[in-house]
């Protein structure tokens, strides 16, 4: 890889791009190009169309980041991210422990759209950012269509390439044991930082770290 790579950066539930705003500028201080959409988040097959129509604009090779949900729509680095297997689905693995502090209140609008409750999203799925930034955090969150809890996984980027993850030791949204649950299944360089679910906004400097050792990894195999 002799030029620095492009890099793509998705977002989850109850984000938007703006949320990788301290990673963005600190990768783009180091002269990478950088790309931070939005995404719908009205189905998998939604988001997954965006992220090919973000891919295709892309010149020379790309390094993906995805944090929460955004994990099932790319593969390579994840932080904080659900690493589903062909066939899981978030729903499932979502069931098969107590709800999580910063999901508890969530409610489902008319049209079939789940949000966060502002105690919850401020003290829970935020906990460790300052709390101007959280209630601006919950003021633009997106919120996720229900139907995308019982999407199934097909088979996982992970599955064929190296991967990284960054598990959030405090997250109060993935629970810590199943992060390094998918880490672990995958095979990833892993690194812990002691952060709540959205690691991006509370330590952008562990995430380009995070970032920054996949593009060297990749690099040193071409």
């Amino acid at each position: 890889m002799t030029a620095r790579p492009n890099v793509v950066l998705v977002h989850g539930a109850w984000a938007d791009g703006s949320c990788w705003r301290g990673v963005i500028e600190g990768l783009q201080s180091q002269g990478y190009r950088v790309t931070a959409p939005q995404f719908p988040l009205t189905s998998l097959a939604d988001d997954v169309a965006r992220l090919r129509q973000v891919l295709a604009r892309q010149t020379g090779p790309t390094i993906l980041v995805g944090h929460s949900y955004g994990g099932q729509i790319v593969g390579l680095v994840y932080v904080a991210a659900f690493a589903l297997d062909e066939g899981e689905s978030l729903g499932a693995l979502l069931a098969q422990g107590p709800v999580a502090p910063a999901l508890v209140h969530q409610s489902v609008d008319d049209r079939g759209f789940v949000w966060l409750a502002e105690d919850d999203f401020t003290n829970h799925f935020a906990a460790d950012v300052d709390p101007v930034t959280s209630k601006v955090m919950f003021a633009v969150q997106q919120p996720l269509a229900s139907n995308t809890f019982s999407d199934a996984m097909g088979v996982p980027a992970w599955r064929s390439l190296p991967s990284w993850y960054l598990i959030a030791t405090e997250d109060q949204a993935i629970p810590p044991p199943a992060q390094q649950m998918f880490a672990q299944r995958m095979g990833a360089t892993t690194i812990e930082v002691p952060s709540s679910h959205v690691a991006m906004v509370s330590h952008p400097k562990d995430v380009i770290r995070l970032t920054g050792m996949a593009i060297d990894a990749v690099a040193a195999d071409r």
